[in-house]
């Protein structure tokens, strides 16, 4: 099964290539991202034993950032039935390809357990969607590009030095040399102090860059505002949850050589600063498109804070994997749609959305309400958690510089979204062919549902998966 997961997309992606027909091609995405999310339910049901030799196992950590890929990455691919027929001046034939190839790495990413592997499969994500961002062609997304691959890719080559030393000081250590995660772990406290201290810096700042850590986040806001919708839903809320797995293997080394107090302030230090920047740079930001990836930079300071402050919090950060990505994919989506209709994503151009486009605009305001942490939304109860972590903890000022800036971001998305979508449409607004219809409404609404619900009620089951991914992060006794 664990083979499937990851030949399945690929095999869609060989099939997509060789369909002649641009309609075809995003309902053959749609099939084939069904057919990953039916193995994934299976696998998180019934899963099957680690592969011999330990380097494939889906643990409780890759399930929950798995199971919220899957979801994402079939709702998006529905939603591109609806997209790609309004962008019929381009082939889709890159973009679907390219989908197909990040979700096979992606799936990579979640089930393997040898670190070397798993740095393959996230350096291919990368990889993957860069010719995605470039879909609209111009000088401003290939710029947007090369940025991304730039910067992305020296972060994750930082984070193969940091694999050198940690594979290093199981040499220095003299115990059998291995990046297999259990083998790690297990010799944990054998190995050299020194270069564990450097793996860790170099694996935090090389995974931070991935997930868009400040002042690591310098590729994201120009990314995320010249990618279509789609493509943002993605990165924004499936290849950030893949880099943060990433430091929660890194997370989980550091609590076997008990050297985690290290980690956690540095955690703690990065995630504020994200919080700041992006309360910063979000007030007044005239295009609602970078201001999401601002709101991106918050959300991966969030779960980093609440992975530096360990116990209950852990709980929260891995509730935000869901919650966050699944906002995050109702945001771009309607995004995408307002940007259509208006074809525009500057706030002077844009206004009263939702007297343009209803159902759009109602979602993009929802989903505005939902992802700044508002009840009775799924983020409402992760930031909860994580900040009255803070407080019960005794660390006030974590707390306090955590509410504050949830507060001052509040206030500046507030300012960029009630005038996008109150009011009255410009008069001298672009007229365009774009419509509403279910396949553009219907996917960003389904999200929301699940938002909603997660919100005032986790399934038993769901709740077990959580409480079993946050003992494998708790300090052993």
């Amino acid at each position: 099964m664990f083979a499937a997961l990851i030949i399945l997309p690929l095999i869609g992606a060989a099939v997509t290539w060789l369909i002649p027909y641009d309609r075809l091609r995003p309902k053959v995405l749609s099939l084939f991202a069904l057919a990953h999310t039916g193995i994934t339910i299976q696998l998180i049901s019934f899963t099957p034993p680690a592969s011999p030799g330990g380097w494939f196992n889906l643990d409780a950590l890759g399930k929950i950032v798995l199971l919220s890929t899957s979801i994402l990455f079939l709702t998006c691919a529905v939603y591109s039935v609806g997209y790609l027929f309004y962008r019929r001046e381009r082939s889709n034939r890159v973009i679907c390809v390219g989908l197909l190839v990040c979700l096979s790495a992606a799936s990579l990413v979640t089930i393997a357990h040898h670190l070397g592997l798993m740095w393959v499969a996230l350096e291919t994500t990368t990889i993957s969607m860069a010719p995605l961002i470039y879909f609209n062609r111009n000088a401003r997304s290939i710029e947007a590009t090369w940025k991304y691959l730039l910067i992305c890719s020296v972060g994750v080559a930082l984070a193969l030095i940091g694999l050198y030393f940690l594979a290093y000081s199981t040499i220095v250590a003299r115990v059998e040399p291995s990046l297999l995660l259990d083998d790690l772990i297990r010799d944990a406290g054998k190995l050299s102090s020194g270069w564990v201290h450097a793996a860790f810096v170099f694996l935090l700042v090389g995974f931070g860059t991935k997930m868009g850590l400040a002042p690591l986040h310098t590729w994201k806001p120009d990314a995320y505002g010249e990618a279509p919708g789609l493509v943002g839903a993605l990165l924004s809320g499936g290849l950030v949850n893949l880099a943060f797995l990433a430091l929660l293997r890194v997370y989980q080394i550091c609590l076997a050589t008990k050297e985690i107090t290290f980690f956690q302030n540095a955690l703690v230090v990065m995630g504020l600063i994200s919080m700041i920047f992006a309360a910063v740079f979000m007030a007044r930001q005239a295009d609602f498109k970078r201001m999401l990836a601002y709101s991106s930079v918050e959300h991966v300071g969030i779960m980093a804070v609440a992975l530096g402050l360990g116990g209950k919090a852990i709980f929260g950060a891995l509730f935000h994997i869901l919650a966050n990505g699944l906002t995050k994919g109702v945001l771009f989506l309607s995004s995408g749609n307002i940007h259509r209709s208006y074809n525009s994503k500057n706030t002077d151009h844009v206004r009263g959305a939702l007297r343009r486009l209803p159902w759009s605009g109602g979602l993009f305001l929802a989903g505005f309400i939902a992802i700044t942490g508002s009840p009775p939304f799924a983020p409402f109860i992760s930031e909860f958690t994580i900040v009255s972590s803070a407080f019960i903890q005794g660390r006030m000022l974590v707390g306090a510089i955590f509410l504050i800036s949830l507060t001052v971001i509040f206030i500046g998305m507030a300012l960029t979204v009630l005038p996008m979508v109150m009011g009255e449409v410009p008069p001298d607004s672009e007229s365009t062919s774009y419509r509403d219809s279910i396949l553009t409404v219907g996917p960003p609404l389904f999200l929301l549902l699940l938002v909603f619900l997660l919100g005032v009620w986790i399934p038993a089951p769901l709740m077990t998966l959580l409480s079993d991914a946050s003992a494998l992060l708790e300090v052993p006794q």
